[in-house]
């Protein structure tokens, strides 16, 4: 029989997808930029069936690239152009809770769920699950964890990896690795889930992962603040730092962001004067009414004007008013795509060296792309910038992409000398391999090849992924 007739016998036809139609939305990933047409799109419905297909597809060498909400920003969930023959293998039919305690603080969700029905989940149970990005309403728990997803929280409770108690994971051989244990303390050996988290399914198919929960926030106080550079920015965040109020979000946006939202965006209204070129959206919360949020992180920001930190102030005063800073933030990717072109990166630096990357990336732009724009905002508060390089209007992707084909390189090598990581939250993907081999450790890639030797040493699960 032939391989893709085994698999819908084993799946069922309506879960082994082969028209050309019902292939062609998981055969582009969500910018756009990679394309790589699967044979077959597999869609289990549980644990066992991921299990099973796995082993078929290994029985007859068929590569495997696992998707969930194709989010993916590096090209990780389509298979390479010129890849092998290759299923994807989607995890959307497994959304399940599984359980939610809110004495314990955890949760179990299947792969599948999205990131926005686990925070909802949380919710209903009284609790707080604070994995946070624009994306959450389609990204599923299983690529999060898969890339290892930051946000806008991650300066108060960190990237996906520290909110994970434990993982289920499908290996490459069909063999289900069970460690959804939900224990915070437990010293039996390898941390195995870490091997996973941040992988992009070359090692393996997360099914399941148990989560951190905590206690949900009562007040949310939130503030837009005009700087003059990211310099004052930076000091101003120490400022808020020793405040007492306790920051779940620091964010430094460029004015031209702003100014792009404000044209592109829908219901979104200009939440101050734009007199300068970058400012910071802060936000402190705590889990008790009766912790005084605002008198710290308002009198953090008066001292701020006092001392020139910052140029000018507005703290939110309604819900209203808080949701539409955030609605600046976090729909400008999409007004970004709808200005224009842009090259992206996703980079981390020390946050004492923030200034100086910015100021470094500048000066290469101005050298060598002055037609372009220097497109700026991030999670200042843990050191991630996007910073991307904007096209000139009229021009297209592909001859901006020739006209700077070396700028994200580039700036993740400026990245890389100052300290931080050329990748910080989105992943490797296809787009990031030749970074890999020029800027990674070549005896943390030896280790990475062992391990993915051991794990997959028919090196099929997501090929062409991740490592050069």
């Amino acid at each position: 029989m032939p391989p893709l007739d085994m698999l819908s016998a084993t799946l069922g036809p309506a879960a082994c997808l082969r028209a050309e139609e019902d292939i062609a939305p998981y055969a582009v990933d969500w910018r756009g930029v990679y394309h790589g047409r699967p044979v077959a799109v597999l869609r289990p419905a549980d644990t066992a069936q991921v299990g099973e297909a796995l082993r078929l597809c290994a029985a007859q060498g068929l590569a495997v690239v696992p998707a969930g909400g194709r989010t993916s920003l590096c090209g990780a969930v389509v298979p390479g152009a010129d890849g092998p023959p290759s299923v994807v293998l989607s995890l959307e039919r497994m959304n399940r809770l599984r359980d939610v305690d809110a004495l314990d603080n955890s949760l179990v969700a299947e792969a599948g769920c999205t990131v926005e029905a686990v925070q909802n989940a949380a919710t209903e149970a009284g609790r707080f699950f604070p994995l946070h990005f624009g994306a959450q309403g389609s990204a599923m728990i299983g690529g999060a964890l898969s890339t290892n997803a930051g946000g806008i929280r991650t300066l108060r409770y960190g990237n996906a990896r520290d909110l994970v108690l434990g993982l289920e994971v499908v290996l490459a051989d069909g063999r289900v690795l069970d460690d959804l244990r939900r224990v915070r303390k437990d010293n039996s050996g390898y941390a195995l889930r870490h091997l996973f988290i941040g992988a992009e399914g070359t090692l393996g198919v997360i099914t399941a992962a148990s989560l951190k929960l905590f206690p949900r926030l009562v007040t949310r106080e939130t503030a837009l603040v005009a700087v003059r550079s990211p310099h004052e920015a930076l000091r101003l965040l120490a400022r808020c730092q020793e405040s007492g109020a306790d920051l779940v979000a620091f964010e430094l946006i460029r004015k031209v962001c702003i100014d792009i939202t404000l044209k592109h965006g829908t219901n979104i209204r200009q939440p101050m004067d734009l007199s300068t070129d970058w400012y910071c959206l802060i936000e402190a919360a705590s889990t008790h009414a009766a912790i005084p949020v605002r008198e710290a992180l308002e009198g953090a920001l008066m001292a701020g004007l006092e001392a020139g930190e910052a140029e000018d102030v507005v703290l939110c005063e309604s819900e209203a008013q808080r949701q539409n800073l955030w609605n600046i933030r976090e729909t400008f990717p999409t007004c970004s795509r709808m200005e224009g072109p842009g090259l992206p990166t996703d980079t981390s630096v020390p946050v004492s060296r923030i200034p100086d990357f910015l100021d470094r990336s500048a000066a290469l732009i101005a050298a060598n792309w002055p037609e372009g724009r220097m497109v700026a905002l991030g999670h200042m508060g843990d050191g991630n910038i996007h910073l991307s390089l904007q096209a000139p209007a009229g021009m297209t992707h592909a001859e901006w992409h020739a006209r700077a084909p070396d700028f994200e390189d580039r700036v993740g090598e400026i990245a890389v000398e100052l300290g931080g990581s050329f990748s910080a939250e989105h992943g490797i993907g296809q787009s990031k391999r030749g970074a890999m081999a020029a800027l990674k450790s070549p005896v943390a890639l030896d280790l990475m090849r062992a391990i993915k030797n051991v794990l997959d040493p028919e090196g099929l699960m997501n090929p062409g992924k991740v490592l050069p």
